[in-house]
């Protein structure tokens, strides 16, 4: 089958890497940034908050598309994504 045009990433990924920051003082474990995630990478930690909630964590950062949905959908406002930046030279 012959496609009339080649997916985003055929030759090299789409987007550029991202890091992604949860602020332990204002998550508040809802979970929904796990359950809205498009590759799954955020996932609930043992790890409690110093409110008393078990935080949202990065589970693996290397599959993040940079699609911020995360960022938008946390109520609390404690995801920050920040993309990396290559310089060419």
């Amino acid at each position: 089958m012959k496609l009339w045009r080649k997916p985003f990433d055929y030759i090299e990924p789409a987007t550029t890497p991202a890091q992604i920051y949860i602020d332990k003082e204002r998550c508040k474990g809802c979970g929904y940034c796990v359950e809205f995630c498009p590759r799954g990478i955020l996932k609930i930690s043992s790890e409690l908050s110093p409110k008393g909630y078990y935080l949202a964590m990065v589970d693996d950062e290397s599959k993040c598309l940079a699609c911020g949905f995360c960022e938008v959908i946390c109520p609390e406002f404690a995801i920050k994504l920040s993309t990396i930046y290559s310089s060419a030279s």
